[in-house]
């Protein structure tokens, strides 16, 4: 069940700037300790992989707020593009929409997120395993049900 107020809807191809704009919010200050912030390069990672299809836009009373993708591959669903605003963090509300994915989830879930940032505890909460750190990205499994 999602948390009072958060609903889930279908991406637009119009949801593009907002998902960058997301991306920039939450993941700069990681991606600027890691490897340096930049916009061009972030912009572009964001329009190669922004998949409407698979995308659902994370609502609170009806704001955007936030992001996730479901993009299917050979083995696995891929977690991906999982955005909350952070002015939002810690309210559960990040913890409601992943634990109703997962409960909706067939397949193996695979995701990959950055060292150190807060978002692998709340994987790690919810079934997933690390598979391989490279020291900038972590790649973690969630197998099955």
């Amino acid at each position: 069940m999602m948390a009072p107020g958060v609903q889930l809807r279908a991406a637009t191809a119009d949801d593009l700037e907002h998902v960058v704009s997301l991306k920039e919010r939450v993941l700069r200050a990681d991606l600027e300790r890691l490897i340096g912030w930049d916009p061009a390069k972030s912009r572009a990672r964001v329009v190669e992989h922004f998949s409407p299809e698979h995308t659902r836009m994370i609502l609170l009373d009806d704001a955007l707020v936030g992001t996730i993708t479901l993009r299917p591959d050979r083995d696995a669903v891929w977690l991906e593009m999982f955005y909350l605003d952070a002015t939002l963090h810690g309210r559960g509300i990040g913890t409601s929409v992943l634990a109703s994915v997962l409960a909706a989830a067939t397949t193996p879930l695979r995701l990959q997120v950055l060292v150190g940032s807060p978002a692998q505890r709340l994987y790690t909460r919810h079934g997933f395993v690390v598979e391989h750190d490279d020291g900038i990205d972590v790649w973690m499994r969630r197998p099955a049900p």
